[in-house]
């Protein structure tokens, strides 16, 4: 008599004892590892890029076509000695612009001599870079400058958006010549976030001249959030499943002659 209970009689036959509605012990507790260790992941991964990454909105279009004015960058906490050709870095230079962060792209280092151009070219320590990030149909020479040698300590940075970038060329004048001490840098862009366009090209032009950057660990936390969400819902989701699986067996199973009780 009375309702159906957590527990269904096995029918004869069909061996001894009860069965416990909702998965069973064993998978209830592999349901709740995977959501405590989803939980881990998830929260974890989270944590790890607050650490290592900052959010920036970029206000102009110097950089276009790699980011465009407005777009949400996440860029990665560095010390101003891990810079190398190539990167697209944040920093602030009061000579520049006064308390205002500035992204641009590293294209000479300390004891380079940069000048442009030739063949449509930008040419650094005299090889002519290839620059596929730039807008399509752009030559570099519509920003002339003559040859600059980057003191020690120092970065020779230009937006890829060359016409209208306010960039080391507009500084030549200066005492450093446009250059911005290595100090400055705060932090390197690794991938634009809003509106989603991924990680950023690799800047392969400049390898004949040295080792590049190596790709912050984005892609890492990426998929320990996702993996993370996906332990959490999946284990979460696995004891509501079960129990309707099991009712639907038991009520499956149930002798036709219960009903004459």
């Amino acid at each position: 008599m009375g309702g159906e209970s957590m527990t269904r009689t096995a029918p004869q036959g069909g061996g001894t004892g009860t069965e416990r509605v909702g998965g069973g012990r064993i998978g209830q507790r592999l349901s709740g590892v995977a959501v405590a260790l989803g939980l881990v992941l998830f929260l974890g991964g989270f944590a790890w890029g607050a650490l290592v990454y900052r959010p920036y909105t970029v206000p102009t279009s110097s950089m276009t076509p790699t980011i465009d004015a407005g777009d949400r960058v996440l860029a990665q906490r560095v010390d101003g000695d891990e810079v190398r050709r190539g990167d697209v870095v944040v920093f602030e230079d009061k000579s520049w612009v006064t308390g205002a962060k500035v992204v641009k792209r590293v294209v000479a280092v300390g004891g380079d001599t940069v000048s442009c151009c030739t063949d449509g070219r930008l040419t650094v320590n005299g090889k002519e870079i290839d620059e596929p990030y730039l807008p399509k149909g752009s030559l570099a020479e519509i920003k002339n400058f003559p040859k600059v040698t980057v003191p020690e300590g120092r970065l020779f940075l230009l937006g890829d958006e060359r016409q209208g970038s306010l960039d080391s060329t507009a500084h030549l004048t200066d005492t450093a010549q446009g250059t911005v001490s290595r100090r400055a840098v705060s932090a390197r862009v690794d991938a634009v976030v809003w509106p989603w366009n991924g990680m950023l090209q690799r800047p392969s032009g400049f390898e004949t001249l040295g080792a590049l950057s190596r790709p912050g660990p984005l892609r890492t936390i990426e998929l320990l959030v996702v993996a993370g969400a996906v332990l959490v819902l999946g284990g979460g989701a696995y004891g509501p499943v079960a129990a309707r699986m099991s009712g639907s067996r038991a009520r499956g199973t149930r002798p036709e002659a219960a009903g004459a009780r």
